[in-house]
């Protein structure tokens, strides 16, 4: 944020403010995860390569990085409520994009679709934020962020389970193995029932969100008076930038990989699963969102009563390496490990493969809270500007899972996860050593 607030929302209750922020995170989570339903559903509309395919989530991460900087100054000239508006009006725009691209079935279009979305999500995301600190006692805001927090992720489980339901309802066991065994006459009709297919729920949510983005306009939520900070809480000596501080900067470098391996995690899963010919491959990523969901209930139990964010921070690296290599080694054929987790809830069985990349979900959840206060530690008057820089970092959702993509083209799908050792070695090192840094 640019900006903080002098005194918190003058409201009698908290509770409307609440609702109409949560349910803008909700809208933040469905979205967002729905590329991992995307993603292998369009790699059979338009007949894609992995890398190809995978250009879904780099369109919609790449608006973050891209358009953030446009957005917070058109934020200062329309104020947080309207911004709000706005960034809904704009995510409809996009979700109406999906139409003439489904008809045509022409990428280009997706990806523009896609692009408008992520900017609109852009513009959300920087307006919301700082009612869901303010509209309450600061005491009690961690607790009001990991409510927005659990209703993001749910929102990424519910996600892929309604795509598939409204788009793949009536094409049960479709992927892209059994798609290209078709003769081409009936794959051409096949993929053009699928497109069409995207139709009426991209329509339905599109009209839903100008609703919505018409009645934040003229909804209770009080505009904030925003004061900027004066006061520096730090004797920073020689330190003129943010760049001087060497926690910060390591901080932003492991988001870029965090971001860019949850994307990995929650966005390839079906697509892997369709290329082994998991059935509703594309329902796939609510199991990784679960798995996260788990993972924040874990770390809102335990941190910091048991441990420290930094020892949070390494059990989740630690893992990552862990259910990596897991995945790389482990075997298509069987399926033992999803019988043990939740063959007894009677869902149906996943690959060993599979049910190790939506484990990641687990590995992943605690990062991004974990990295936050660690990399800000310290910065005083610096730490909007700090803020800013640690936003970046979502530009690694944009580019490590296209690389990921070209991997899996030059060798396969499963070896193509090695990509995330590095990353994960990276995010070790700041939970060790990185954050302790204050000079260079």
């Amino acid at each position: 944020m640019d900006a903080t607030m002098s005194t918190p929302v003058n409201t009698r209750s908290s509770l409307v403010p609440m609702a109409i922020i949560g349910t803008l995170f909700f809208i933040f989570g469905f979205i967002t995860w729905l590329n991992g339903a995307l993603i292998p559903f369009l790699q059979i509309v338009c007949d894609l390569s992995s890398t190809q395919s995978l250009f879904v989530a780099f369109s919609f991460y790449i608006a973050y990085t891209v358009t953030a900087l446009p957005m917070a100054w058109l934020l200062e000239r329309t104020g947080y409520k309207k911004g709000m508006s706005l960034g809904l009006g704009l995510i409809a725009l996009g979700c109406l994009g999906f139409i003439p691209a489904a008809l045509s079935q022409t990428f280009a279009i997706f990806l523009v679709s896609q692009f408008v979305v992520g900017t609109g999500l852009t513009i959300l995301q920087t307006a919301s934020n700082p009612y869901i600190v303010h509209i309450g006692p600061k005491e009690s805001a961690a607790a009001r962020i990991s409510v927005m927090g659990l209703l993001n992720k749910g929102a990424g489980v519910a996600a892929p389970i309604v795509f598939t339901a409204l788009v793949l309802g009536d094409f049960q066991g479709i992927t892209a193995k059994t798609v290209a065994a078709l003769e081409p006459a009936a794959r051409a009709a096949q993929v053009a029932s699928l497109a069409h297919g995207l139709i009426l729920p991209y329509l339905g949510m599109g009209l839903a969100l100008l609703v919505l983005a018409v009645a934040m306009n003229f909804s209770p939520l009080p505009e904030l008076e925003i004061e900027h900070e004066q006061a520096e809480l730090h004797d920073h000596g020689d330190k003129h930038s943010v760049l001087h501080f060497p926690q910060l900067v390591l901080g932003a470098l492991t988001l870029f990989f965090y971001v860019g391996v949850e994307v990995i995690a929650g966005d390839t899963i079906g697509l892997f699963g369709s290329k082994l010919g998991v059935a509703n491959a594309t329902s796939l990523t609510s199991y990784t969102m679960a798995f996260m969901v788990l993972g924040y209930l874990l770390g809102l139990a335990l941190i910091p009563r048991v441990i420290k964010q930094a020892q949070a921070l390494t059990l989740s690296a630690l893992l990552g390496v862990v259910l990596c290599l897991s995945v790389v080694f482990s075997s298509p054929d069987h399926h033992w490990l999803s019988s043990l987790l939740w063959g007894w809830l009677g869902l149906p069985p996943l690959p060993n493969t599979v049910t190790f990349v939506a484990l990641l979900g687990l590995a992943n959840a605690l990062v991004w809270p974990a990295v936050w206060p660690l990399a800000l530690d310290g910065l005083g008057k610096f730490t909007a500007r700090g803020s800013a820089l640690l936003i970046m970092g979502i530009a690694g959702g944009a580019l490590v899972p296209l690389l990921y993509g070209l991997l899996s083209d030059l060798f396969s799908n499963q070896q193509a996860y090695l990509l995330m050792l590095p990353c994960y070695a990276f995010i070790l090192h700041f939970a060790l050593v990185g954050h302790k840094k204050r000079r260079w």
